[in-house]
This record gives structure tokens, C-alpha cells and sequence, in this order.
């Protein structure tokens, strides 16, 4: 039980989320123990059997329908994996990209002989997946990204560099946000998929050497002359790429809430154990009046998110999540993630500071939270616009 005491909500509390919830639980506790997550951080990439084996036991595609090879599921599946990535400390598997974000693309704008090619091998973790956002001179800002697809006969030939692509040394199927009209401004952009094994022209830059999140395999991608056939274009028109990234970003961005939400969780179990066991001047931390209050502030703040987080999950369910509140929801969760994860790790001391004690790595990890997804600057411009 969460340290939380905030009650499921009714849709997260059905029996079958309850039994999925359980096994997810226990896949991670026997394929991604500790010691194995330790040694992703080492190598600073997940192994890539680890896809293998979720493909197995049906956690790719959750949410993705089953003619498709998915699990027929919907968003509180989703909503399960990422809240057990967290709670069980497993650092770096990009399973919630690729299954959160990447697949529903296809899903809800493929063509059907796109749904049938991608899909089903997705599902399996034959094919893994990454988006190709960001670029060296390009974030936030979308409408500024260089990359270009252009149309050659039938096929688009596709240069350009990306980077701070997560899943990027392991993912074999990239998708592109490309120009394919230069001149077109928003309306020039277009989502293009790659499939890499084998694709002359696309080489792998460097894993990034990062300040948190060492497991991930956050990458460097350059397209050199790349040539894919023209039905890799998501959809069936070109241009739709720019609309199509902005009606999925509410739930990339819920899905960083959800994150955030659990790594709160998971560092006030940790600090609660912590102080009770730790003694200094002869009686437990937790005794102190300091650390009472601290604490304190720490649930009740947390138990407000939480209460939100499940709001905001409920109406995404519904499909009336709109993109301002699911920005309120990235900015203000990462902002107290990384609030609250400090916090806790001032009542380890210096323990707190080693790497071995999970809290130090949470603290590293939380603070991209608050960056990829959009900057919480930007999210906070999108709430303003609804003033």
C-alpha cells in the first residue's frame, strides 16, 4: 500500500488491474532485480533481451488493439507499467515510450497495411521504438527542427541529426519528425518512419553521457542520405505531422506525471524506513520534530499531486484530458518530484549523496522531468493561454 493512503480511484481498482498490477510487479522483480538494473547503469543501456522478454509476457503494446498483436488493453495498463518501473527502482527500460507514445502514432494515424507491418513485430520487442525529435539547434520548438524528407520517385530521402533520443543505441524503428516542405512552416512537417537494420546512410552517434538516468540509452542519431519507401509516411498526406505530435503530447505528458508521481511515492517509502531505522543523538530521526514536519509537508503535498494525477488520468480515459491541463499536470508533478525527492535526501545525509542508496539516483534522475516532454517554462506558456 502506498505511504499515500489516497483510495484507487473506481477505475484503477478493478479486479483485473489488481491481478496485471501484481504480475507486472513480480516480471520486474525476477528480470530487472537490483543487481541487473546496476549493471544497465553500468553499461549505460538496458540489455536487449529485456525487450524480448516483455514482449513475452505481453507488456509491450498494452494498450494497443489485439488484431494488432497487442494486449487489447487501454491507459491504466499503461498507467501500471509506469508506476512499477518506478516503484521498483527499474532505471532506463524506455518501455513506456514505446508503448505509450510511439505506438499509439501508428495506431491512431497509420494506414492499415502500417498497423499490420509495425505492430505486431512492436509487440513482440522484435521492433523497438524511438522518436526522433529533438535536435541539436531544435526542442521545444518543434516549427524549428532541419531534418528533411525529400520526396525522390517513390521513396523520401531523408538527411538531417537528431539528439536526446531515448531507446537511441537499441530502437530498429525510428519514428522521423521530418520537413518535408521546408517552406511550409507547420504545415510542412511529417512523421516518417525508419526502419534502421540495414538502412545505408543512418548511423548511431553517441550514448550521451548524461547526469542522471545512466541506464537509458540516450543517443545521437544522424541521417545521411537516408532513402525510405514513401508508405513509411505516417498516414496517407503529408504535412499531418505537426498536428498529429500535438493531439498525442497531453498523454506524453500525463505519462511524465504519472512518472514523477511514482518516483514521489517511492522516495518517501524509502526516507520513512530510513528515519525510523536511522538513530542519531540516541533516538530515531523520525523523532525529531524537523523531520516530522518535513515529512509532513512531503505527503500532504504529495497526496494533492496524486489526487490530480488521478484526475487528470480519469479524463484522459474519458478523452476530455485537455493540453493545458495535462501541461499543469507535467509542470507541477516534475516541479514537486524533484522538490520532494531533495527533501528526502537531506534526511539521509551523507548517505543520501552515495549512489549505492537508490535516493541519490532519484534525485539524479528526477531532473530531466522537468525538461524533456517540453520545458515546465513552456508547459507554463501553454496555461497561459487560456487565461
Amino acid at each position: 500500500m502506498s505511504v499515500l493512503n489516497v483510495e484507487k480511484p473506481a477505475f484503477m481498482a478493478e479486479e483485473d488491474i489488481a491481478i496485471f498490477e501484481d504480475a507486472v510487479g513480480k516480471f520486474f522483480d525476477e528480470h530487472a532485480p537490483e543487481e541487473t538494473v546496476a549493471k544497465w547503469r553500468k553499461s549505460h543501456c538496458v540489455d536487449r533481451d529485456m525487450w524480448t522478454k516483455a514482449g513475452e509476457a505481453g507488456l509491450l503494446g498494452l494498450s494497443t488493439p489485439e488484431q494488432y498483436g497487442g494486449a487489447g488493453g487501454d491507459y491504466r495498463h499503461e498507467v501500471v507499467l509506469m508506476e512499477q518501473l518506478g516503484k521498483k527502482g527499474v532505471d532506463g527500460f524506455g518501455a513506456s515510450l514505446h508503448n505509450a507514445i510511439v505506438m499509439p502514432y501508428i495506431v491512431h494515424y497509420g494506414t492499415e497495411e502500417q498497423k499490420q507491418r509495425w505492430l505486431p513485430r512492436m509487440a513482440t520487442g522484435e521492433l523497438v521504438s524511438a522518436i526522433a525529435m529533438t535536435e541539436p539547434g531544435a526542442g521545444s520548438d518543434l516549427q524549428g527542427i532541419k531534418t528533411t524528407a525529400k520526396k525522390v520517385g517513390n521513396q523520401y530521402v531523408i538527411n538531417g541529426s537528431k539528439t536526446f533520443i531515448t531507446n537511441g543505441q537499441t530502437a530498429n524503428l525510428i519514428c522521423v519528425v521530418a520537413k518535408t516542405d521546408p517552406t511550409g512552416g507547420a504545415r510542412g512537417t511529417s512523421l516518417i518512419f525508419v526502419e534502421t537494420d540495414g538502412a545505408e546512410g543512418f548511423e548511431r552517434g553517441r550514448n550521451l553521457d548524461k547526469l542522471g538516468q545512466e541506464a537509458q540509452d540516450t543517443s545521437e542519431l544522424f541521417f545521411n542520405e537516408v532513402k525510405v519507401p514513401t508508405e513509411n509516411l505516417l498516414g496517407t498526406d503529408e504535412g499531418q505531422g505537426f498536428f498529429q505530435l500535438m493531439s498525442q503530447l497531453p498523454q506524453e505528458r500525463l505519462n511524465i506525471a504519472v512518472q514523477g508521481m511514482a518516483t514521489i511515492e517511492r522516495a518517501l517509502e524509502l526516507t520513512i524506513a530510513y528515519v525510523k531505522d536511522r538513530k542519531a543523538f540516541g533516538k530515531a530521526i523520525i523523532d525529531f520534530q524537523n523531520t516530522q514536519f518535513v515529512l509532513a509537508e512531503c505527503k500532504t503535498e504529495a497526496t494533492v499531486a496524486k489526487v490530480f494525477v488521478n484526475h487528470c488520468i480519469g479524463q484522459h480515459l474519458e478523452g476530455k484530458l485537455d493540453a493545458a491541463t495535462a501541461s499543469m499536470a507535467k509542470y507541477w508533478v516534475s516541479d514537486l518530484e524533484n522538490k520532494i525527492v531533495d527533501r528526502c535526501l537531506q534526511l539521509f545525509g551523507g548517505y543520501g549523496f552515495m549512489n549505492e542508496y537508490p535516493i541519490a539516483r532519484m534525485y539524479k534522475d528526477s531532473r530531466i522531468q522537468r525538461i524533456y516532454g517540453g520545458t515546465n517554462e513552456i508547459m507554463k506558456l501553454l496555461i497561459a493561454r487560456t487565461l
